[in-house]
């Protein structure tokens, strides 16, 4: 038998109306802070994510999914969405048709990881960017907005962290100063944090290994070693998600895990999670557009995982929408019931309620068994003596209660009673 792929999985239908409702909040929310969805391509050149996320980075060293195609073009399944927005932004010219572009997207992203709760090999996103401000309030307003979004949700348990990773004229002097600090201790980091010294050693703070966190703990902190201007950025940062209410704490040590970012960093997490508890990651990326030869613009942005904000949902008790109930189910008795029960289905489904019949020739015991199944709220019986009357024999599940309505008024009767249940 031929199975889904590891790191894969199927979204059944009683899961899909749970997808779909969390979807509809996330696009509700973002029409509210004034961003608008932009789609791109499954699939992307590879060049794209070795230049904009890093070459150094796990994601591009170890985990895309990279092919050649017929034409020997190697293009890759896009690993993460912000490079392609960027790509989109710059190819389409979006910085000509408006100064700032707020823009999100919710997408299947792949990454060939070891799979574990929450995180897949094919995966999905969804999260937003703001193009084109290098205001401190648009850090803000992207904070805000994913806070808001987990919220409106209804989750309680979460934390925000924030850091300033500063820019790059920041970064060259603290990054002597980290390795300095780590030269003696080289030897009982990882592997990977002993290639990451000489590569690029500020990627050593965002390492998952527990022996590489405790050394971490006493690491010089970059935002003790910002410059004037990133300085001043991160407090107006602070100040202004003060003056909003919203909590935060600062970690020194945040650094995020792709090497476009610059200045605010942010990571929001679920207490409900354990030890995988992100839900949540952005900041801003100043210099992104100009690594992929476009105009130097400023930006800002976020991604949130949504099997891993599921997850923290269900833990939450958190259901957002049940699988929808079936209006009506007709039980049509005897070959000529069976024969108008499609035109009555399509007038009962063109005026706005779901209507179903029995495909597989079952007994009326067994198609009621069906109707139950299905939680129908209305069952519609026809046999012979219904097609002589001209009437249904209509039962309302939840009342218990069986009455008659002529064919010609069957329509505007289930509408009624919809409308009073």
């Amino acid at each position: 038998m031929i199975k889904r792929i590891k790191g894969t999985q199927d979204i059944l239908p009683e899961a899909t109306p749970q997808w779909i409702a969390l979807e509809n909040l996330i696009r509700k929310t973002m029409t509210l802070y004034n961003f608008h969805e932009l789609r791109t391509p499954i699939f992307e050149q590879t060049q794209l994510f070795a230049r904009g996320i890093g070459q150094l980075t796990d994601i591009v060293s170890k985990e895309m999914y990279t092919f050649l195609d017929r034409g020997k073009k190697q293009l890759t399944l896009k690993p993460e969405m912000t490079a392609p927005i960027m790509r989109a932004y710059i190819e389409n010219k979006l910085y000509a048709r408006a100064p700032v572009n707020k823009v999100f997207y919710i997408a299947p992203l792949f990454r060939q990881e070891n799979p574990q709760a929450g995180r897949l090999r094919q995966f999905h996103q969804f999260g937003a960017e703001t193009l084109g401000s290098a205001d401190p309030l648009a850090d803000v307003e992207i904070i805000d907005l994913a806070m808001s979004t987990f919220q409106l949700v209804g989750l309680k348990n979460i934390n925000l962290r924030i850091n300033s990773v500063g820019d790059p004229q920041c970064r060259a002097p603290y990054k002597e100063t980290l390795k300095e600090y780590m030269r003696p201790h080289l030897a009982e980091y990882c592997e990977d944090c002993q290639r990451r010294y000489e590569e690029n050693p500020l990627r050593v703070l965002d390492c998952k290994n527990p022996t590489c966190q405790q050394l971490n703990q006493q690491a010089p902190k970059l935002n003790e070693h910002l410059c004037e201007a990133c300085d001043a950025h991160y407090a107006r940062v602070k100040e202004t998600l003060k003056l909003l209410e919203i909590p935060f704490t600062e970690d020194p040590y945040l650094v995020r895990g792709l090497d476009y970012y610059t200045r605010t960093v942010f990571e929001i997490t679920s207490d409900v999670l354990g030890a995988q508890n992100a839900i949540c990651g952005g900041g801003r990326y100043d210099l992104l557009a100009s690594e992929l030869e476009g105009p130097d613009t400023p930006a800002v942005g976020f991604a949130a995982g949504m099997e891993r904000l599921l997850i923290a949902m269900e833990q939450e008790g958190i259901v957002l929408q049940e699988p929808p109930r079936l209006d009506v189910f007709i039980v049509a008795l005897g070959d000529q019931a069976k024969s108008q029960a499609p035109r009555w289905l399509k007038q009962i489904r063109l005026s706005g309620l779901s209507a179903e019949t029995d495909l597989l020739g079952r007994s009326i015991k067994a198609q009621m068994r069906e109707a139950n199944r299905q939680r129908a709220r209305f069952v519609l019986l026809v046999g012979e003596d219904e097609l002589q009357r001209k009437e249904f024999s209509v039962k309302l599940m939840d009342r218990g209660e069986q009455i008659s309505v002529p064919f010609d008024e069957i329509v505007d009767f289930l509408k009624r009673q919809t409308k009073q249940d």
